[in-house]
């Protein structure tokens, strides 16, 4: 099983001046310590739901560019791109640029977004729910058509009208960048797992991921695909992580049965680079061997 960290916070303690220090240690910590993804969120603000909502956030793909400057090795993306937020032409060729800079090490982590207060605040469109997942469909057939070097024609769809799918310089990962879809809606987003996705994040917890991973393993019987294709991985807020190495490795060991491939775990806002080197380090080499 392999390891991955999520950054959702940016409260160091030498505030904002000293943000970039620290994520460049933490950049560096990860690699150390065998990590294979590294991600940060896709939000404007920070999510009320866990801190204030003046907490400092920055904006994801700059972020991710920056640490593409201070890694050499781990997975970069989102965790996960909200479909609102940019244009599904500027968002392929910003993962294309991301891709080309990083050396082969982007992957599009999309979603339908869901954060109403900063698309209110910000004067961003929120469409109801059916739209954003309609909206996400016809984002990733742009993707994946604007990867395409032998595609470079025009794109019609319910909700987006491209004339040219142009990306040049195209992303350096053969075929193309991945693609994660976060979620674990049973209808609308393991559906479009099965059919367009390398990897998937159940947003669920473990009593929940048997089901959610057997409801997939439906979804791509219809597609006639292969379920081993995908890449399945949970977000992880065990309180045994950090506490009881054994302990966590067991509730860990259960998922791999289940088929998850990468734990994500989340360090603390405040010394993500320390954590990642006291917890991180001997939590991955602990999964290694799962």
């Amino acid at each position: 099983m392999h390891l991955g960290a999520h950054i959702v916070q940016f409260t160091v303690a030498d505030g904002p001046a000293g943000i970039a220090d620290e994520l460049a240690r933490a950049g560096a910590a990860a690699e150390a310590a065998g990590i294979t993804d590294l991600s940060v969120m896709d939000h404007w603000f920070q999510m009320e739901a866990m801190f204030p909502a003046t907490d400092p956030m920055l904006e994801g793909y700059s972020t991710l560019a920056f640490l593409a400057a201070h890694t050499e090795s781990v997975r970069l993306g989102l965790l996960v791109t909200g479909v609102t937020y940019r244009h599904p032409g500027l968002l392929a060729k910003t993962v294309a640029t991301l891709d080309v800079l990083s050396k082969g090490r982007a992957q599009l982590g999309i979603g339908a977004a869901w954060y109403d207060r900063e698309h209110r605040g910000l004067g961003v469109p929120f469409p109801p729910t059916s739209e954003r997942f309609e909206r996400l469909e016809e984002a990733i057939q742009i993707c994946l058509q604007m990867w395409d070097p032998d595609a470079n024609g025009a794109y019609e769809g319910t909700h987006y009208r491209l004339e040219e799918t142009l990306c040049v310089p195209g992303p350096l990962t053969t075929p193309r960048p991945p693609i994660m879809i976060g979620g674990s809606g049973e209808r609308k987003t393991l559906r479009l797992v099965a059919r367009y996705a390398d990897a998937c994040n159940l947003t669920v917890g473990p009593p929940e991921v048997e089901h959610k991973i057997d409801v997939l393993r439906r979804h791509c019987d219809e597609v006639g695909r292969d379920i081993g294709d995908i890449r399945i991985t949970i977000l992880s807020r065990s309180p045994a992580l950090g506490s009881d190495l054994d302990t966590f490795a067991e509730e860990m060991a259960a998922m791999a049965k289940l088929g998850v491939d990468t734990v994500i775990v989340v360090p603390p806002g405040d010394r993500p680079a320390a954590w990642i080197d006291e917890v991180a380090g001997p939590t991955a080499a602990r999964l290694a061997d799962l």
